[in-house]
């Protein structure tokens, strides 16, 4: 029996923590026997969180799907790679010759960005297909935060984020770190760190409809209406400029003037109604704000899936330009990653064109998700007939997932890349499953560029490639040589992933024109990986805005502040209902693995006691929760960690539908979230869903 130890970054959530990994091999068999958080680690110094140890609960999970899948009536037949492969490209082909490009979508899942191969390789063949039907996770999460960023800074990655190691007043909307391990900010290790703001005489301030996992650690914990983010925020913004708060920027800006008349009548008193946080804590949550040394505002996926969340983080950025804490240090700063994709892309384009049902505006290529069960469900010209879903389960993650069953149903021709027979993918002709995460090599492209200090590892694969297995990046290439075979599209050299981020390393800051020097091979060389530095300012010279000056002002948002400033004023009894994330959940992929759903049941819709007795219901009984899209039924805990008016359930849950193969995972209490959301509530300027503040009516089952 020969044991060893690897080292490697966990890709499981955006925390990258480094690990230690052991395995055994006895009779040519090799098992994972431990994993632990790494001690040497130079970014998460050992940190480790329960998803972490199951990855070998992934590894081993027997309903993990390890070659093609082919469905035939009810039953999953195994089929051979190229077979499949053609079949692929003989269908959507097929499909597009009849209807035309735009027949096919693709519908991209948030793991694509945990995987490196799917960063790298997954456009080789999507990109052949050249439809205009692009669909991503992005719309349920985080597109108003790009958004923002290419309206202000020409890209939507320049994406400012909390120094959270050097500042004194963190203030935080709509996140719950403790529970995502930070999110658009790469922070593992997180409770330490915001503690550490505590012990150095700072404070943090979280506001949020429930008194969540991080607003327990707070220095101060505000209620806010789900939905009311904005107000809160433009309350804020109007403080600092009527009080004479604001300090001067370093960084060439146009605009603020135009902003500062544009929120001139939105003052702390005339917002308080709409949030439901006093005006008098309003104006002093902006005088703490701006009387300290070194302050940060940071908003996270509660303010962007809202009616307002483009508003929410463009004035998030206001905030910490106004009081001269963007692009400075225990600010808000941008990170400097080994491999820029800011540096080598450019700043993409918005609203070239529009979803053909609903008319809702592309970013990047993509359109918002919301769009895309009308898409199929819509009959005429440019119908979606078919659909290709890489490591996504968009019934589950995206609004009104019932609707987006019925779509399903109705396809021509579906294909998923993906490792389970799930809730969406039980809808496909065909699954190709890649191999396991702990099978390939790992960089993470994607989490480097929001880290809270400039990092960087590689790790080569701990377990060989089993014998017919074909890595995700494999697949595609696969794809692309059946699929331009047919149609005669020309391929363009390709090479493996672990050249490209070699190439990208060598072409970076600490490449070869620097004394790091960084490459693959030199950080083989460091398996806890490379710290190259502390955040610093660097804004100004990266901005990618016409005349390189921070665009404090863009017109898309201007306009619709006339949208918020029409909003109605909130109905009397009104009950609002809101996500909730777990430590032990990642979206809803994760409840397979009986190690993270052992212990306490946390499906449950969680609501305050007066709103239970209010209706004639009892903690921990069965109730029926309807919105305009539809109906489910769950169990009710009284809690008082919510607002009243608020509920709060987590999505992700409700896997017990027909043909799903997780025998774990379909055991599980407990309803989809997004049966009840509302693919018509949307943030109206990006197209992001509104899945916070989806009103609901809760009655006894």
């Amino acid at each position: 029996m020969t044991k060893t130890l690897h080292h490697r970054a966990c890709h499981l959530c955006e925390a990258i923590c480094g690990l230690t990994i052991e395995t055994t091999r006895a009779d040519d068999a090799v098992r994972i026997t431990s994993i632990k958080g790494d001690p040497l680690d130079t970014f998460s110094r050992g940190h480790i969180c329960p998803k972490a140890v199951a990855l070998q609960d992934i590894q081993n999970d027997p309903d993990r799907l390890r070659q093609p899948m082919r469905r035939v009536g009810d039953e999953w037949l195994p089929m051979e790679w190229d077979e499949a492969f053609a079949l692929v490209a003989e269908r959507l082909a097929a499909i597009q010759a009849r209807h035309g490009q735009n027949a096919v979508a693709i519908y991209q899942g948030n793991p694509s960005v945990h995987n490196y191969g799917l960063m790298t390789h997954s456009n080789y063949f999507l990109g052949l297909l050249k439809t205009r039907n692009r669909f991503s996770a992005t719309s349920v999460d985080q597109l108003p935060q790009h958004l923002s960023s290419h309206l202000m800074y020409g890209h939507g990655l320049l994406l400012p984020i909390p120094d959270i190691d050097h500042t004194d007043f963190m203030l935080i909307l709509g996140g719950n770190p403790l529970a995502s391990n930070g999110s658009i900010m790469t922070v593992p290790d997180v409770e330490k760190r915001l503690k550490a703001i505590q012990a150095r005489g700072g404070k943090v301030v979280v506001v949020d409809p429930r008194r969540s996992e991080t607003a327990t650690i707070a220095d101060q914990h505000l209620f806010v209406r789900p939905g009311g983010d904005a107000a809160l925020l433009f309350g804020l913004l109007n403080t600092l400029f009527a009080e004479g708060l604001t300090r001067a920027s370093h960084l060439p800006v146009d605009g603020l003037d135009e902003v500062r008349r544009a929120v001139a009548g939105f003052s702390a008193e005339s917002m308080s109604p709409l949030c439901a946080v006093p005006a008098p804590r309003i104006r002093q949550l902006a005088r703490d704000f701006a009387a300290a040394d070194k302050a940060v505002c940071y908003g996270r996926m509660g303010v962007s899936t809202q009616s307002f969340g483009t508003l929410c983080h463009w004035l998030v950025q206001l905030i910490n330009l106004v009081t001269g804490n963007l692009d400075r240090v225990g600010g808000a700063l941008c990170t400097e990653p080994a491999v820029d994709l800011v540096a080598s892309t450019s700043g993409g384009h918005f609203n070239r064109w529009q979803s053909r049902v609903s008319g809702l505006p592309e970013y990047a290529g993509e359109l918002p998700v919301s769009a895309l069960a009308e898409e199929m469900l819509s009959e005429g010209e440019g119908q979606v007939r078919a659909l290709v879903t890489v490591a996504g389960n968009p019934v589950l993650s995206t609004p009104n997932g019932r609707q987006l069953e019925q779509a399903l149903d109705g396809l021509e021709f579906m294909v998923s890349i993906d490792l389970y027979i799930n809730e969406t993918t039980r809808y496909a002709d065909l699954i190709l499953p890649s191999t396991s995460a702990l099978e390939n090599d790992h960089y993470d492209t994607t989490f480097n560029m929001f880290a809270v200090r400039n990092v960087s590892r590689f790790n080569r694969a701990i377990l060989a490639k089993p014998a017919g297995a074909l890595h995700d990046w494999e697949i595609f290439v696969g794809l692309a040589k059946a699929f331009s075979s047919l149609t005669g599209q020309v391929l363009k050299p390709t090479m493996a992933p672990a050249q490209m981020i070699d190439m990208g390393l060598r072409m970076g800051r600490y490449g070869d024109a620097s004394p790091h020097k960084l490459s693959v091979r030199t950080l083989e060389d460091y398996p806890h990986g490379v710290d190259l530095g502390a955040l610093k300012p660097n804004l100004a010279p990266r901005l990618k805005t016409l005349g390189q000056r921070v665009q404090a002002a863009p017109a898309a948002i201007m306009a619709d502040i006339a949208r918020f400033a029409g909003q109605q004023a909130p109905e009397v009894g009104e009950l609002l209902m809101i996500g909730r994330r777990h430590v032990r959940s990642n979206n809803s992929w994760m409840h397979n693995y009986h190690r993270l759903v052992k212990g306490k049941p946390r499906h449950q819709l969680l609501m305050h006691p007066d709103d239970l007795a209010s209706r004639g219901l009892e903690n921990g009984q069965r109730v029926r929760v309807s919105s305009r899209v539809g109906m489910i039924e769950v169990e009710v805990l009284a809690s008082l960690e919510m607002m009243p008016g608020v509920v709060s359930l987590p999505h992700g849950w409700g896997h017990a539908r027909p043909g799903v193969k997780m025998g774990i995972a379909s055991g599980q209490p407990g309803s989809s979230a997004n049966d009840l959301t509302d693919e018509r509530q949307l943030d109206v300027l990006s197209g992001n869903a509104a899945l916070n503040g989806v009103p609901v009516t809760v009655a006894a089952a």
